[in-house]
């Protein structure tokens, strides 16, 4: 049995007309109840409510994106949960919506209440449906888009597998509809094709290639699976987990080396960050090194922004490279009082620290 988060796009979930396309909500509904039957665990992180109220309603004058966003998502989402409850109702299956806001990952309290929320579903035979509640986000507060929510939950809730479907194979070496193009089928922990994503998007969603690959190697480093594959593919999903082989797709390779939940919330926390730390040369190779060391007021030469005890921190190298993300154990007041000396407290734990820097890889 495994856990699996399944991130569905807009465009394979809606028509160009914006209506909802049911042969491939259908098609997804029947394979994930196939999953479901064979004692498989599924979150469903589904896109397409902006699209679906985009197609059932003419707004009576111009609106701006935000306007537009809240007025389509709000007639959007009802159509779009309607339709995944008779669907999963034809195989007897329960559904719940969570709508959820990425200011609601930005405390650990919340981030264990949602997830807490999301097993408790599972464990009574219960589907979630997830989506951002696009209604009341801010668009500064925003996730990127759903791919960056589906790792977030993904990691959140000790998923074996994270899949992202999308209206290619994968990732290839070039623009997918060049024939010259070849799919990349397996990408190890490390490995950086970066140079190979295209930065445009197509269709009703808001992120590309660029946010699928960025968040599947972060969900991949973190020790669960990622697949990126075609959504409208026949049998797309229950290949992808019985007979990978058999499909074209893009494969991440988890690392070994897992993370706990506590850091894994921090890994997906810098935009939460309330303030900056900056530490010398020292202290950056201390903390890219491979041993369990903690953040020392000895080795921080500046600090920027107020914060609590609690709150999120980044952290800064010499040259103002970015080195990772931390909870603060000490609050900005008397982390500057401490600045520079021996004999104090961590202002960010080894347990509560979590390094990005491509310096370490």
């Amino acid at each position: 049995m495994s856990r699996i988060v399944i991130k569905v796009g807009s465009n394979i979930l809606t028509r160009k007309d914006g209506m909802p396309n049911f042969t491939n909500m259908s098609s997804l509904v029947d394979q994930i109840a196939r999953l479901i039957k064979k004692s498989h665990e599924v979150v469903l992180v589904s896109s397409g409510a902006v699209a679906c109220g985009r197609g059932a309603i003419v707004p009576k004058k111009e609106l701006d994106s935000v306007e537009a966003r809240q007025l389509f998502s709000s007639i959007g989402q009802i159509r779009l949960i309607n339709l995944y409850n008779q669907l999963f109702g034809a195989y007897g299956i329960t559904i719940g919506q969570i709508l959820t806001q990425k200011e609601n990952f930005s405390s650990r309290t919340a981030y264990l209440n949602q997830r807490a929320c999301m097993i408790t579903m599972m464990e009574n035979g219960v589907l979630p449906v997830i989506n951002e509640n696009d209604t009341v986000s801010l668009t500064e507060l925003m996730f990127t888009d759903n791919d960056e929510l589906s790792g977030l939950i993904a990691t959140m809730i000790d998923a074996d597998y994270l899949i992202i479907l999308s209206n290619v194979d994968g990732i290839f070496t070039g623009n997918p509809a060049d024939p010259e193009s070849k799919l990349i089928s397996e990408i190890k922990p490390g490995k950086d094709v970066s140079e190979y994503i295209q930065a445009t998007k197509s269709g009703f969603g808001r992120g590309g290639m660029g946010t699928k690959y960025k968040i599947a190697s972060k969900v991949a480093s973190e020790g669960i699976g990622v697949k990126i594959a075609r959504g409208d593919r026949p049998d797309v999903l229950v290949d992808l987990i019985e007979n990978p082989g058999q499909v074209p797709h893009t494969n991440f390779v988890p690392s070994k080396e897992g993370l706990s939940t506590v850091k894994r919330w921090i890994a997906h926390s810098s935009s939460f960050a309330k303030g900056r730390i900056y530490i010398n040369q020292r202290a950056k190779e201390a903390l890219l090194s491979e041993s369990a060391v903690s953040l020392l007021p000895i080795g921080i030469t500046r600090i920027e922004g107020d914060w609590a005890e609690g709150d999120i921190v980044r952290i800064y190298g010499p040259s103002d490279q970015y080195i990772g993300v931390g909870k603060a154990s000490a609050d900005s007041i008397t982390a500057k009082e401490f600045l520079g000396k021996h004999g104090k407290k961590p202002v960010v734990h080894y347990d509560y620290l979590y390094i990005e820097s491509d310096d370490r890889l």
